[in-house]
Order: C-alpha cells, then sequence, then structure tokens
C-alpha cells in the first residue's frame, strides 16, 4: 500500500477489483448482490491469510457466515476500480468480527462497508469448534498490522426510520 492510501483509507488492503458489466443495475450503478459479492471476496481473502484455505476446509474445517450488515455511501458505476480494506473489530475462540471498507481506488472515497461475523466450524458435525493455533496467532498478527484503529462509525448500526408513520413494536 503507498503512503498516500495509507493516510487515507483505514484498515489494510485485501483485495482489488473494477466494476464488472454485469454487476450494474437498472439504476446504472452497481447492484446490491454485487456489493456482496465483493465483500465476500475480502472475507475470503483474509481467511486465506489466517491458513484457512481450500485445502483446508477439504480437511473438515471452514467457516461460516453467521451475520452481514452493509451500508452504501457513494455509488460505484460501471469499470470504477475498487479497494477493499479490512479491519479486526474483534476475534474470539471461536468467531470473527470483521469490518470492511470499499473505496474508489482513485478518487478515494468511501463507497461502502461491510461488517461481519463468521464462525469457525467442523464441517462434518455442523458446530461451531475453536480456531486452531495457527489461524489465531494469525488473527493476533493481523491484530497488530492494523494498529488501533478506531471503531468505525458504521459498525453496529442498526436499521432505523427516524420519524416512522408507521412502527411495529
Amino acid at each position: 500500500m503507498t503512503a498516500v492510501l495509507e493516510t487515507v483509507v483505514e484498515g489494510f488492503e485485501v483485495v482489488r477489483g473494477s466494476v464488472a458489466e454485469d454487476w450494474i443495475d437498472v439504476n446504472g450503478h452497481m447492484n446490491v448482490a454485487s456489493y456482496l459479492e465483493a465483500f465476500d471476496s475480502a472475507v475470503v481473502a483474509l481467511r486465506q491469510q489466517l491458513g484457512i484455505t481450500d485445502e483446508y476446509i477439504r480437511g473438515g474445517l471452514s467457516t461460516f457466515a453467521v451475520e452481514c450488515h452493509m451500508t452504501y455511501e457513494r455509488e460505484l458505476v460501471l469499470d470504477d476500480p475498487y479497494l477493499i480494506t479490512t479491519q479486526v473489530l474483534a476475534y474470539s475462540r471461536t468467531g470473527l468480527h470483521q469490518f470492511n471498507r470499499m473505496y474508489h481506488a482513485e478518487e478515494l472515497y468511501l463507497a461502502s462497508t461491510a461488517e461481519s461475523m463468521t464462525l469457525h466450524v467442523d464441517l462434518a458435525r455442523r458446530k461451531v469448534v475453536p480456531w486452531p493455533e495457527t489461524a489465531l496467532h494469525g488473527l493476533a498478527a493481523v491484530a497488530r498490522k492494523q494498529g488501533r484503529l478506531p471503531r468505525p462509525d458504521q459498525a453496529g448500526r442498526r436499521i432505523e426510520i427516524k420519524n416512522p408513520l408507521y412502527l411495529t413494536e
């Protein structure tokens, strides 16, 4: 990552790409499902850095997504280059709370965020199990690498209408 990016974006870069034609919706911008696909690639990139590779998964252990919350800050359109950074908000013996930011890679504006929770699972038993020690060491290394980033404003947000005309209790 260049020095300029380090002063502008938060987290560390895990993915780069550009908005593909089949990612554009009827409104002329990147489709919701495509943001999720791009953010999932960032989750996979971090998982691979922790040693949770395809070979590891074939051995019977993996991760499952259990929650995700995205925000849309500014549009991306066809061919826009993007970069995704990640930040570990927390981890435990079995889970990971990850926060990703998608930036326009040239203009460096924040386009979208995705907060996710994943759990480490035994595929045969379909049960949550502890991370291997190598993954825990990797998570600790990521936490050190990212430094003391502030908690993102978008993290932990809930969906609500400020002055609803109708509200279910």
